[in-house]
């Protein structure tokens, strides 16, 4: 009985490491291989950066009305299994038609489809595995994750070398395929919605006003800190990879796989470091330590360029990996924190993913008018400089999210009643 009883409490489990795995590559879409395809219809730069934006922002705007989609629904997995598709169809879309006004709508429905991806599995894992599972759990969600980024890297590089851009289309097919059959492994009574919204466990409570959460002070401090982050980090790739093809003469498409690789997999061990700390001590240091890390990456990239070492791409983006792996799991670790018991999970989740997605449109355009001001090496400067005003409003608020959850003996093997 015991064994039969474990079996069925692991398959869940296992489907949703198979959905992290998958998914990786569908919610970013055909990610760096758009513009590559693009530039190869004979698309100008403006051309793809501008469509690449429109991406962005719808993205942006939908990430707070998602979070609260997810929260209010049941159909948790039917909201994955529709944004992968999506997606697919979005990327089919600009294969078959790669037109401006088709992309440029194809990229709007990436981002809408993206920004409902990620509440719904966050919501989905905390309906699965609890509020006192949730920080362990999450460690295992983005290992798969960037599991996942790798894979997907890979087999694209291989399969486009082989069969040329149309390939990275199948790629994307098969692998939002095999995440919507993951999503559907999901046995549904396995699922605790109110858990998986951060709702109250007593009748009665929970269930904030929309209003009144987004001028939590705590939550406005993690999303600014949150941004500030994104600020300083999203830029550093591009223009590391624009100056030392520049001054070293680095090969670009050489450059642009050992950066991905180098970067995701640092990430997988930050991801699982993050969790154990979190469960443990708060998710304090977890944040000070991913903002610590890119003053340190801004400097050694400073320096890579003034000299021309292009073997510092190593420690630069092994600095990457620990900044967004450990970031990668406070973020909603963090929030399902500050929010627990408001029935708000995902909504909240979405108000910093809206910080972040402000932060990194910034990044680029901050980094960009200093590189061309002051030199590739004063950007790095600056970018890293943003993560110390990071650390300094996170203290300055208080640090919310810094105490570990207090825990009842039986609450560390607590499961959905519907799932036994």
């Amino acid at each position: 009985m015991r064994s039969s009883t474990s079996a069925v409490l692991l398959s869940p489990l296992a489907a949703l490491a198979a959905l992290n795995l998958f998914l990786a590559d569908v919610r970013d879409g055909l990610g760096p291989f758009l513009g590559v395809f693009l530039q190869e219809k004979g698309w100008g730069p403006a051309e793809i950066g501008l469509v690449m934006t429109l991406g962005g922002l719808a993205g942006m705007a939908a990430t707070l009305p998602m979070g609260a989609l997810v929260d209010a629904s049941r159909a948790k997995r039917a909201i994955i299994v529709i944004g992968s598709a999506a997606i697919l169809a979005a990327s089919l879309t600009i294969l078959a038609l790669p037109s401006f006004a088709a992309v440029a709508v194809a990229q709007a429905v990436n981002g809408v489809a993206a920004a409902a991806l990620l509440p719904a599995i966050a919501g989905l894992t905390l309906g699965l595995v609890g509020a006192a599972r949730f920080d362990h759990q999450l460690g295992r969600n983005e290992a798969f994750n960037h599991a996942g980024n790798i894979l997907a890297a890979v087999l694209a590089g291989v399969l486009g070398w082989w069969f040329g851009l149309p390939a990275v289309f199948a790629l994307l097919g098969a692998m939002a395929l095999l995440g919507a059959l993951s999503a559907l492994a999901i046995p549904a009574s396995a699922i605790d919605h109110e858990a998986a919204r951060g709702g109250a466990t007593t009748a009665g409570e929970g269930h904030e006003s929309v209003g009144k959460l987004l001028r939590e002070p705590a939550l406005v401090t993690a999303a600014i800190t949150f941004g500030l982050f994104h600020l300083g980090n999203a830029a550093v790739l591009p223009l590391f990879g624009q100056a030392m093809v520049a001054t070293a003469g680095a090969d670009p498409s050489g450059l642009t796989a050992a950066t991905v690789v180098v970067a995701q997999a640092a990430m997988i061990p930050m991801a699982l470091v993050a969790a154990w700390l979190g469960q443990r001590r708060g998710y304090r240091l977890v944040l000070l330590l991913a903002l610590a890390a890119l003053p340190v990456r801004g400097v050694i990239a400073a320096l890579a360029v003034h000299y021309g070492a292009a073997w510092a791409l190593v420690p630069v983006q092994v600095l990457d990996g620990v900044g967004a792996g450990l970031l990668g799991v406070a973020t909603p670790g963090l929030v399902a924190r500050l929010l627990a018991g408001s029935g708000r999970f995902n909504l909240g989740l979405g108000f910093a993913m809206t910080a972040q997605g402000i932060g990194a449109a910034l990044s680029t355009l901050l980094g960009g008018v200093v590189a061309q001001r002051l030199g590739y090496p004063a950007a790095f400067l600056v970018l890293g400089g943003v993560a110390l005003l990071g650390a300094g409003v996170y203290l300055a608020g208080g640090c919310p999210g810094d105490i570990a959850p207090e825990r009842s003996p039986e609450e560390p093997d607590a499961r959905p009643a519907a799932a036994a």
